[in-house]
């Protein structure tokens, strides 16, 4: 009984201690590589849209917050940006047409319908912003998202040059459909996930050479 007992300790502690490493990791990501409060462009990233294309939970949460953004002048632009990753509805036209239908101007959205996952959104929404020569970004996503998020853009600062911006990472809120477990638990997948893409790095690609 006592050793197992002590067994039991150990693997508490075990637990205890790599937990604490994946919360730690994950609080000293980077949230920017620049001090800019204004932006020449907001980047809300995508999520996939309801199986009827309305906007998801979460989807909404982020375009809601990207007008948030934009109507208090952070940036006079909007990117939103997501393709037909898992299902037939492109997600950054879902998002543009709630933001229109919430009061933004649809001038002063672009919509970026490529990418299938947060490497090619930020890939793809840099590629316009050079087109349209901006330099500098506030991207928009979901909490738990952001960190992942801003290990890309610290990678694309070293693997993409010429398609590297200044950027600042924000949060759009929770959605009031979750429960506190279930964003604790959303959470504490993608810390150790980033955790993860630490040590390993990301797989090379043609979006995301290796550096």
């Amino acid at each position: 009984m006592k050793l197992l007992n002590r067994t039991l300790i150990v693997i508490a502690l075990i637990a205890f201690v790599l937990a604490l490493i994946v919360t730690i990791n994950y609080k000293t990501l980077p949230t920017s590589n620049t001090a800019q409060t204004h932006f020449d462009t907001i980047i809300v990233l995508g999520t996939p849209s309801r199986s009827d294309g309305t906007p998801s939970p979460e989807q909404r949460e982020r375009v809601l917050e990207g007008i948030r953004e934009y109507k208090a002048g952070v940036a006079p632009h909007i990117i939103m940006t997501g393709g037909p990753a898992h299902n037939n509805f492109v997600e950054a036209h879902t998002m543009a047409q709630f933001a229109v239908a919430q009061g933004i101007p649809a001038s002063d959205i672009i919509e970026e319908p490529q990418a299938l996952n947060t490497i090619q959104n930020i890939y793809y929404s840099a590629q316009l912003m050079h087109q349209h020569n901006w330099s500098s970004a506030e991207v928009v996503s979901s909490p738990n998202h952001l960190g992942r998020t801003a290990l890309i853009l610290t990678t694309f600062d070293n693997a993409q040059p010429t398609l590297s911006i200044h950027w600042h990472t924000h949060p759009a809120s929770w959605p009031h459909e979750y429960s506190l477990p279930h964003e604790l638990l959303l959470d504490y997948g993608e810390a150790l996930r980033c955790l993860q893409l630490r040590i390993h790095g990301f797989p090379p690609s043609k979006f995301l050479p290796a550096h």
